[in-house]
């Protein structure tokens, strides 16, 4: 009874994770996050794609009109953290 009990839990482990339910270890922990973020001096946008997509973001600056601008994928700097308020994707490619 034992093992027959081990085999069914290998056997819904391998179906669990052939459906992506298991995760696996997280990303370094120094991976950017997707979308706008922040360091201590500088601000950035991510566009996290894997299909070459550039998208257009609306940036938020302090004291000033928001702007569009187009990105490609990775990380873009888009001024000083204490400058620029957040970004967001607006919905279109560019």
């Amino acid at each position: 009874m034992r093992r027959t009990f081990t085999n069914a839990l290998g056997s819904a482990a391998l179906v669990l994770a052939s459906l992506g339910a298991v995760t696996t270890t997280a990303s370094p922990a120094a991976a950017d996050p997707c979308g706008f973020f922040e360091t201590g001096s500088d601000a950035f946008y991510n566009h996290c794609t894997s299909d070459g997509s550039r998208v257009v973001i609306k940036v938020e600056i302090a004291l000033a009109p928001d702007v569009e601008r187009c990105v490609g994928p990775g990380k873009s700097w888009l001024g000083s953290a204490s400058k620029i308020q957040g970004a967001y994707y607006v919905g279109r490619t560019c």
